[in-house]
């Protein structure tokens, strides 16, 4: 097909496609499908070989936000059964951070709910990025901390931070039908102070939520012309009891063209496979590996992940290979323009992306259903039920859905 032979060269090239191939890429039909994961993939192997990134989230404080984002189970007046709790302490958020690393991730990302941290909250996560990496050396960490003001996010610099995440989520155009307590504006402000102050900038998008065609290809071009260094693509689990909670529209063929158009668009940055991968990939998660090349490991924020060890058989037996702790993840030419603006991202001593985390705490989630744990460690009780149910009516497998009852936050052992 003309169309991904011309996408694959100018991936290759690190060439811009146009819109209306953007575009073309999200209508191919299913029959097409494997040929677009196949074109997209040789772009992910040019600049990232087989390699994947794991990322660990640690949720230093949950809940009790006061913006109004429409996908977050944090949001002002959500009625998800979450966990809520004030920050952590910096020994804490360590230990967390250390089953992470435990487990094979290299880079730690630290997420606080909240429009934006006082001066005194960057203490707090400057104490806590100074435990983490005192007692996990050479791992990297990433901030995700809402809306930044003057001079914060070089303290965090200063502190060791070596990213910052915040996400653009959606199109300018539809942002004010997510969000009304903040803008598209403070967002991509926010973004460019990180870049400013040397931090490796993380800046994504949450698909699902209703947005058309138009939108997603809108805002990963934003993307490009804003140049994070990681681009997380999360996709939305509609909350019960926020505005976005009857939004299940995904497929897995959906996610997976919407990954390839990022790659394309994106050819040379990390993209991560982030929140909602789990309920919306399901079975076809190894696919998206040929796209992304980086993932997160185990739990999100207020939302339970695949088990850890399941991540770890799913990317070897799609033959591909966790990134070491020694290796680079950005391609040379990108590690080497963020090393001349001061940044000590894309090497060992800090590669890569930043957490593809939430806004304010809560993108990485994308959103959870309300209700009791459920375990995806093994084959549950029920769950192949749930899945012929679900293909026999094309709804949403809701059954993979659980809030998050372990890790940060309480007293029991994280999923890593």
């Amino acid at each position: 097909m003309d169309l991904l032979k011309t996408l694959v060269d100018k991936g290759l090239r690190r060439e811009l496609p146009t819109r209306d191939e953007a575009l073309a890429v999200l209508a191919t039909s299913d029959d097409e499908l494997l040929d677009v994961v196949a074109a997209a993939g040789k772009v992910r192997r040019q600049w990232f070989g087989r390699r994947v990134k794991l990322n660990y989230l640690v949720n230093l404080k949950s809940g009790l936000c006061p913006e109004d984002c429409s996908y977050c189970s944090q949001r002002l007046g959500s009625k998800a059964d979450i966990l809520k709790y004030t920050w952590l302490k910096p020994q804490e958020a360590a230990a967390a951070a250390g089953a992470g690393v435990a487990g094979g991730a290299k880079r730690v990302c630290l997420v606080a709910s909240g429009r934006g941290p006082t001066d005194r909250d960057v203490d707090r996560v400057s104490q806590t990025i100074a435990a983490i990496k005192e007692q996990n050396e050479g791992v990297e960490v990433c901030a995700c901390l809402g809306l930044l003001s003057g001079g914060q996010a070089e303290r965090l610099r200063e502190a060791g931070a070596d990213a910052y995440n915040h996400n653009l989520n959606t199109s300018e155009a539809t942002y004010g039908e997510i969000t009304t307590t903040h803008t598209y504006a403070d967002r991509v402000e926010t973004v460019h102070q990180a870049q400013a102050a040397g931090l490796s900038a993380c800046s994504g998008l949450i698909a699902g939520m209703g947005e058309s065609d138009a939108d997603l290809v809108d805002v990963v071009f934003s993307l490009r012309e804003l140049d994070p260094d990681s681009v997380p693509v999360n996709f939305l689990i509609p909350f019960e009891g926020t505005p976005l909670a009857k939004e299940w529209s995904l497929t897995p063929q959906r996610c997976l063209r919407i990954l390839a158009m990022v790659r394309f668009v994106c050819p040379d940055v990390e993209v991560r496979l982030a929140g909602g991968r789990e309920v919306h990939l399901r079975s076809m998660q190894p696919l998206a590996l040929h796209l992304a090349n980086s993932i997160f490991l185990g739990d999100y924020l207020t939302s339970e992940g695949q088990a850890g060890r399941a991540d770890l058989e799913m990317i070897a037996d799609a033959g591909f290979e966790v990134e070491g702790a020694g290796e680079r993840t950005l391609p040379e030419h990108r590690a080497d323009a963020l090393a001349a603006s001061g940044g000590g991202c894309g090497g060992h001593d800090g590669a890569g992306a930043g957490g593809g985390c939430g806004p304010c705490g809560g993108d990485a989630d994308a959103g959870v259903t309300a209700g009791e744990p459920v375990s995806k460690a093994s084959g549950e009780t029920g769950a192949a039920e749930g899945a012929d149910a679900a293909a026999a009516s094309g709804r949403a497998r809701t059954d993979l859905v659980a809030v998050r009852r372990r890790g940060a936050g309480t007293e029991l052992p994280p999923n890593a």
